[in-house]
């Protein structure tokens, strides 16, 4: 399945140094990693939140990565606002199993105004 991350510039250079095959471990104050289905919602979090946020360097990227259907089995997907937003919650302490499950490499580009 074809997901979409929205992330700031710190989160940014942090898959860059894992070669884009992974995303970093939560932070404490973030016990779950929420991976979205779709680019437009992902390019709104990007676009409204990332950039205009201190914490994320007033930078924002969209992901584009590929996970293993058989890994996601196990998670629902949450509808969180509009019919779109949708998005799956994974647990911090998954992390790990989440980024082997991850296919290639994450592709990263910059967030615009939709």
């Amino acid at each position: 399945m074809i997901l979409y991350r929205p992330v700031g510039e710190q989160e940014h250079i942090l898959i860059a140094e894992s070669g884009y095959t992974a995303f970093p471990p939560r932070l404490l104050e973030q016990p779950i990693f929420c991976p979205v289905l779709d680019w437009r919602y992902a390019a709104e979090i990007a676009w409204r939140w990332n950039k205009k946020d201190k914490n994320s360097g007033y930078q924002g990227y969209v992901t584009r990565f590929e996970v293993e259907d058989s890994f996601l089995a196990k998670y629902d997907v949450h509808t969180v606002g509009r019919s779109y937003h949708q998005e799956y919650w994974i647990p911090a302490e998954d992390m790990a199993a989440f980024n082997r499950h991850i296919i290639g490499k994450i592709q990263v580009m910059e967030a615009k105004e939709i």
